[in-house]
């Protein structure tokens, strides 16, 4: 099976992790497929906040609706969009859907290389924004869209079942 499509098929939303720090090396991939992820014009109206402090991540744990399994991931990643490199160009729009979309592609990257390196990764889009912005002291022109934990599986759950390919896909010809 294509490798991709094996990672697509296979990875899990994780919310169990193990007492294990991810190395420096792991780190960069995950950057690397941030980094490299498409964004509407090129602009990259992106920018990842990756947080290891163990107090500033249970804050941001009670802050998504105290969903306290992301405190205790070795790394939780912050996902926001850059309105200010977004909006010259493509005005509204682009701040309440394009950017939003490349930070989306950026986090299916991360998730996709964690994975293939065995580590475990949940998107997580419930919380408090302005509560997280304040947590990371994010400037004015920055959103948090998505904090992503990201560690070593400690359970790792079943395959979900998933709608037939009638039911989500139309063909058009």
């Amino acid at each position: 099976m294509d490798e991709v499509l094996k990672a697509v098929k296979e990875r899990r939303s994780v919310r169990s992790f193990l007492k294990k720090d991810i190395s420096e090396d792991l780190v960069k991939k995950l950057i690397e497929a941030l980094i490299w992820a498409p964004s509407a014009g090129n602009l990259q109206a992106r920018k990842f906040y990756f947080v290891k402090n163990k107090e500033m991540k249970i804050k941001l744990a009670q802050a998504a609706l105290s969903q306290m399994f992301i405190a205790d991931a070795p790394l939780v990643i912050v996902g926001c969009i850059d309105k200010e490199k977004i909006y010259p160009r493509y005005g509204e729009r682009g701040v309440n859907l394009y950017a939003i979309q490349d930070v989306a592609c950026s986090i299916t990257n991360a998730m996709l290389v964690a994975h293939e390196n065995g580590l475990g990764t949940v998107w997580v889009g419930a919380f408090r924004e302005e509560e997280v912005s304040k947590i990371l002291e994010l400037p004015k022109h920055l959103r948090p869209v998505v904090i992503m934990p990201v560690g070593y599986p400690g359970y790792v759950p079943s395959v979900p079942p998933r709608v037939s390919i009638h039911e989500a896909i139309e063909f058009i010809e």
